[in-house]
């Protein structure tokens, strides 16, 4: 019986995966392995506990980690229970704008994107080759992370710039598209069947940070752009700079422009502008001016942004807040909101102290929103779509 689904998603030192049923997309199986100056391992937790830790020692270590995971798989006699495998995929280009079945062609076609995202989809596409190699019958499943804002104007997307550019792939693509999807499924339930289909703003805070218009469910803008560097303030990376200041900086450098992209995306945001730390919890509880000034840019880009999609969208109905930072840190919450006071936002201070749900005031004249995101489980849905014809129907 094939009732099971693989969730993987492989950055440049990292695997996380996941395990979900089939039927009902209950998540039974989680974890990561790392890649570190010290050593890699595996972590595989089961039912919120940690079933196995194993050091991973060779060269080639995803071959390793899904070699590992496969293998605890196998002794627990669920390899052959997989119906397919989903992978998160960070670039889908323009080609592809929705999730896909890979094969040899579609495969292809996603390796000459990687100049797109030379940063991320090389890692991203070697889990899917790594697992065809391992286990070659296995369906798998591309789901792209640019793909939810593809919905966006051709207005919104275009540069200035001339347009055989624009023709050939320049644009504003948008990403954490698969967070966006997982809120956007989830504006129902979160704001009620009125203001769901509204002008709402969704607030993805964490090491990667960006904002994101929706209406009507859809992508309608996003402050990310061409690249992962664009928009906000993150942890390491320098969010929006004038292209004059990149050109001058890459003048700067002897003409390294791997050197300055080293600063922009691992050197720069948070970490480099506090000294102290890329970690939004170091930052609040350090004494350190600088870290105290990078918090404040922080949400001032923040509220900046919000202020432009709101042009975006003619308004603002609601505003949901995701993420690590977005869905966790109440202060950061609230100290965004209290800058958004011209759009009539009021916080109920108890509840966000509380955690996560509604968080609007009495007389707010917006809803306001704290929602964990769910990428692995999009990524899971999308896949059961994509193969569960072609498989036995879960019993």
């Amino acid at each position: 019986m094939s009732d099971l689904l693989l969730v993987l998603n492989a950055g440049s030192s990292s695997l996380k995966f996941a395990l979900f049923t089939l039927s009902d997309l209950d998540c039974r199986i989680r974890g990561a392995a790392e890649q570190g100056a010290n050593g890699s391992y595996i972590v595989i937790e089961e039912n919120g506990r940690e079933s196995r830790r194993t050091t991973l020692g060779g060269d080639d270590f995803q071959l390793e980690a899904l070699s590992a995971l496969l293998d605890w798989l196998h002794e627990r006699e669920l390899t052959e229970r997989l119906a397919g495998a989903g992978h998160r995929v960070v670039h889908g280009g323009t080609a592809f704008t929705r999730p896909l079945r890979v094969d040899e062609d579609a495969l292809a076609r996603m390796d000459e994107l990687v100049l797109l995202a030379p940063l991320h989809l090389p890692h991203n596409l070697n889990a899917i080759h790594v697992l065809r190699r391992l286990e070659p019958s296995l369906p798998q499943v591309a789901c792209f992370d640019t793909a939810f804002h593809a919905t966006q104007s051709e207005i919104v997307r275009t540069y200035g710039l001339p347009a055989e550019l624009t023709e050939r792939g320049y644009i504003r693509y948008g990403f954490h598209g698969l967070s966006y999807e997982y809120i956007a499924s989830r504006l129902d339930d979160i704001l009620g069947r009125e203001l769901a289909p509204g002008r709402v703003i969704v607030a993805h805070l964490g090491n990667g940070a960006s904002l994101c218009a929706l209406r009507d469910y859809r992508s309608v803008a996003t402050t990310f752009g061409y690249s992962t560097l664009d928009g906000l303030i993150m942890g390491t990376r320098c969010g929006a700079l004038d292209p004059g200041l990149v050109l001058q900086l890459i003048r700067d450098h002897g003409g390294d422009a791997d050197r300055v992209e080293r600063m922009l995306y691992n050197d720069s945001g948070l970490s480099g502008i506090s000294g102290v730390s890329r970690d939004m919890r170091a930052l609040l509880a350090s004494d350190a001016p600088r870290a105290h000034f990078a918090v404040d840019l922080f949400v001032y880009r923040i509220v900046r942004e919000c202020g432009s999609l709101t042009a975006a969208l003619g308004g603002a109905d609601a505003l949901v807040f995701t993420g690590g930072i977005g869905a966790r840190s109440a202060e950061i919450r609230s100290r965004v909101v209290d800058e958004l006071d011209w759009l009539g936002a009021v916080l109920d201070h108890a509840s966000n102290d509380g955690g996560t749900g509604r968080l609007d005031a009495r007389g707010s004249r917006i809803a306001i929103a704290a929602v964990p995101t769910n990428e692995e489980l999009v990524v899971a849905r999308h896949t059961r779509a994509l193969v569960a014809g072609e498989v036995a129907p879960p019993r």
